[in-house]
């Protein structure tokens, strides 16, 4: 196997030729493209060529028939969730999904009502239904957790249930809002067509029994019993963690970030990463940055380019703040949340809530001042624009934003907590994206679930919940991991930790 690598413009693919002379006769697969803007925007793609007989594609495991299979009860139809399930399926285990949310089709109806009334639909939401939150944020699939488990498995099952193969060499790769409803559609139809099964709008409210024989109570008052429980629950789930303290389940304060979402016109991210050479045809332009101040993470998180701004309260009296971008990216105004690392001994106490509990008084705050304020949709953000943020005064005039509910002109460097605004106020006049910092840019309160405040402990080895052997705690709900590949990885790892007990004993 050799390597080599070809640039094109942007507006064009690479000529078929030019691999085929580079490739010398051998097969040749696209491993890797990303763009670089260096001089003149191109993109760089990476291939490698094999001798006849020597490339072996990446091939997915057999979905089984589980219709007479052991059950596997799992809670939460997110990205750890679903991985779970069909992990499970291929291990000849039948999962049976237990969603409090609804499906992903319905679930819409109820996030349009939240953005236009401001009316939260407690059990569905930007963060509750089929596909969880990473659903409707865009869709993006980087990571850095590839030593926890193998990625392929995660973007070839994307790519398996419609989405685009580019994802399968891009560097940043992104499915889009648009599409990722479709895909997760897909994976529930296999999972029920193979004997697996799912229920919606089915809030879990006990977990009961012992290995081999639990019993999962939901809010409508069925039962469901199965060989062992797989929590994906989600980093909003409170009432999981309730009821497992209720139990006298062991929990752990865990750190967050919060900050502000930022909003941008794309023109200028695009002029700024692209050096003044974007074009029509270009992708719009994404940003990242992380910078240390007084001992934290200063960090952009979940850019969108091209994306608008949504909200994601899941309770009334809350404000709180996520970004989305179609496929095409097409949109006029780029967004990305700006973080400040916060960890348990910044928060007086001792309780595993605490950072919760920091974090709703936080978002209850954003609330209180728009409802204050005479805001006529219930979830409209406090705004502040960059420079005056930075400055401490009040921006006398808002810019277009893309967050349908409304921005009112607000004291930000005031009602976000000190230690947070003042690292804030530090690092965005020093981030180094020309013209980052300017007051064209606006920023909106808050950004606060970034991931969850509370961990779930677990084995290191058997990955079972330290306090009740046979329950499985995963993805971003139990604090190990962040974002849609990290936590379906999470999932598939905690599938075949409850098969290989299930199947062993």
């Amino acid at each position: 196997m050799k390597e080599f690598e070809i640039s094109c413009p942007l507006t064009r693919e690479p000529r078929l030729k030019e691999i085929e002379a580079k490739a010398g006769g051998m097969q040749w697969v696209a491993v890797k493209r990303s763009i670089d803007a260096r001089k003149e925007p191109v993109w760089r793609y990476r291939y490698e060529a094999y001798a006849p007989g020597e490339y072996q594609p990446y091939q997915l495991a057999e979905y089984k028939d589980v219709h007479n299979a052991e059950p596997v009860i799992v809670v939460g139809a997110g990205p750890a969730g679903m991985f779970a399930a069909l992990k499970l399926l291929t291990l000849g285990l039948k999962p049976v999904v237990l969603e409090r949310g609804k499906d992903v089709h319905a679930r819409k109806f109820d996030m349009a009502a939240l953005s236009r009334t401001g009316l939260v639909n407690p059990e569905s939401n930007y963060c509750y239904g089929e596909g969880g939150a990473g659903a409707f944020s865009d869709g993006k699939l980087y990571t850095r957790s590839s030593k926890r488990g193998d990625i392929r498995e995660v973007l070839h099952q994307l790519v398996n249930f419609g989405a685009s193969k580019d994802i399968l060499i891009d560097a940043h790769p992104h499915i889009g809002s648009d599409k990722l409803p479709v895909v997760v559609e897909n994976i529930r139809k296999c999972i029920e067509a193979r004997g697996g099964e799912y229920h919606f709008e089915s809030k879990v409210v006990a977990v009961e029994g012992k290995p081999g024989e639990f019993k999962v109570r939901t809010a409508d008052g069925s039962s469901y019993s199965g060989k062992a429980v797989i929590l994906a629950t989600g980093h909003s789930a409170r009432d999981i963690y309730e009821m497992l303290q209720t139990e006298g389940g062991a929990l752990e304060a865990k750190g967050f970030a919060m900050g502000v979402r930022v909003e941008h016109p794309q023109e200028k991210i695009n002029w700024a990463q692209y050096h003044g050479a974007w074009k029509p045809g270009m992708p719009a332009a994404e940003y990242s940055f992380v910078e240390q101040q007084d001992g934290r993470g200063v960090f952009s998180f979940c850019m969108c380019p091209g994306g608008i701004l949504v909200p994601s309260s899941t309770e009334p009296g809350t404000v709180v703040l996520n970004g989305m971008s179609n496929s095409a990216r097409s949109g006029d105004f780029a967004n990305a949340g700006v973080v400040v690392q916060i960890e348990p001994e910044d928060i007086p106490g001792d309780g595993p809530f605490r950072l919760m509990d920091f974090q709703h008084s936080v978002e209850k705050k954003m609330y209180d001042f728009c409802a204050a304020a005479g805001a006529l949709n219930a979830m409209a953000a406090p705004a502040q624009r960059m420079e005056d943020f930075c400055l401490g005064r009040i921006s006398k005039k808002m810019p277009h934003t893309t967050y349908h509910p409304g921005a009112v002109s607000a004291p930000l460097h005031e009602l976000l907590p000190p230690f947070v605004a003042e690292r804030l106020r530090k690092v965005f006049p020093r981030v180094k994206i020309r013209n980052y910092f300017t007051n064209a840019a606006l920023l909106l309160g808050v950004e606060s679930r970034t991931s969850s405040p509370v961990r779930i402990p677990r084995n290191p080895e058997t990955l079972e919940y330290v306090s009740m052997p046979g329950i499985y705690p995963c993805g971003e709900g139990a604090g190990y991991s962040g974002g849609i590949v990290s936590s379906a990885i999470d999932g598939i790892r905690c599938a075949e930790a409850a098969a290989t007990n299930i199947l062993t004993h």
